[in-house]
């Protein structure tokens, strides 16, 4: 074991991960910063994970193993934090890889902004040959965001930190947790670090590659079904944009906008207005709630608003419009997806 404190822990859990783990280590191991530990939770697999998790401890000390049952992500992830010693911690997923300068200029970023409490990175899906015209959407998305600004304004369309990329302040992650909330623990965490007030941001470089592929938690597991997603979003939107405010206005009334709404009911937010640009809608009410072209919320007094529709080029077109009216992003309304 090092002899001295490592300036940051990767944390990264593996199960049955045999095929991809040793290509994911060897990354790490080629960090061009070397004041690094690598702590991999083998969560209970039942191939070859542990043995070449063992095989890379004995060669290089910085990395250690953590062995779990197999009891899922977040006991997982509580686990190896447990066991970190870093000032940061830099998540990290079996199967993915670091670009070699990826732990340098992260924790660079955050060492000359102190204000920040983590940071993720730009991503390169991998392999390229199979991504669909969603994936590469998202991709897009993804690496659009470039700073805390982004984060926070588009926090309620998708997480806005890919979490293998994240790098967090140890003793801020160690407050926080892992919980297992029946939705996604990575968007949970930083819905949560965003509703507290902490500042997220983000280096605008690819510096993971992200495997995709059919076996990744997000299109297997119960907790990233997209109305366990729908009603994360409700609940943090409650805490923030909605929280003294039962009545709001929501531009949007697609799949998307009903779904949230519908959610966002659950817990007694209930929309007064509905923005629509649908000509046979306008001047109706749908569920008790008024119908009103865009235009018309120049003259009616601001209230929250929530533009859930979910198109990228539909929400900026919306942001625009919005902006002219004199309506401030995460103030006076955020968009959703």
């Amino acid at each position: 074991m090092p002899s001295s404190e490592p300036l940051v822990s990767v944390l990264l859990p593996a199960f049955d991960a045999a095929a991809t783990l040793e290509l994911a280590l060897r990354s790490v191991a080629r960090q061009s910063l070397s004041a690094f530990e690598c702590v991999v939770v083998d969560n209970g697999s039942r191939d070859a994970t542990h043995s070449l998790a063992e095989k890379f401890a004995t060669l290089d000390a910085r990395f250690r193993v953590v062995t779990e049952s197999e009891r899922g992500i977040v006991p997982a992830l509580r686990a190896g934090l447990l066991a970190c010693r870093g000032r940061y911690v830099a998540r990290m997923d079996a199967d993915d890889v670091m670009h070699r300068r990826r732990l340098e200029l992260q924790l660079a970023y955050l060492e000359q902004r102190p204000a920040l409490v983590g940071a993720g990175c730009h991503v390169r899906f991998f392999p390229r040959r199979a991504l669909t015209d969603g994936m590469r959407a998202y991709e897009r998305w993804l690496n659009g965001i470039d700073g805390p600004a982004r984060v926070r304004e588009e926090a309620f369309v998708e997480c806005p930190i890919a979490h293998p990329t994240l790098v967090i302040r140890r003793e801020l992650l160690t407050d926080f947790g892992y919980r297992d909330a029946g939705w996604p623990e990575d968007y949970d965490l930083v819905l949560r670090l965003l509703a507290a007030g902490h500042e997220l941001g983000v280096v605008p470089r690819r510096l993971l590659g992200w495997r995709d592929g059919p076996a990744r938690l997000s299109r297997t597991a119960s907790e990233y079904r997209t109305e366990r997603i729908v009603a994360c979003k409700a609940v943090f939107l409650c805490q923030t944009l909605l929280r003294d405010h039962p009545r709001y206005a929501l531009w949007g009334y697609g799949d998307t906008g009903r779904l949230l709404a519908r959610e966002l009911a659950t817990h007694g937010r209930t929309p007064e207005l509905i923005v629509e640009l649908h000509p046979g809608r306008i001047g109706q009410r749908i569920a008790g709630a008024r119908v009103i072209a865009p235009s018309e919320l120049r003259t009616l007094p601001k209230r929250p608003l929530v533009a859930s529709v979910a198109g990228a080029v539909a929400r900026d077109q919306i942001r625009a419009a919005l902006f002219e009216m004199g309506y401030a992003e995460t103030l006076d309304f955020v968009c959703a997806a």
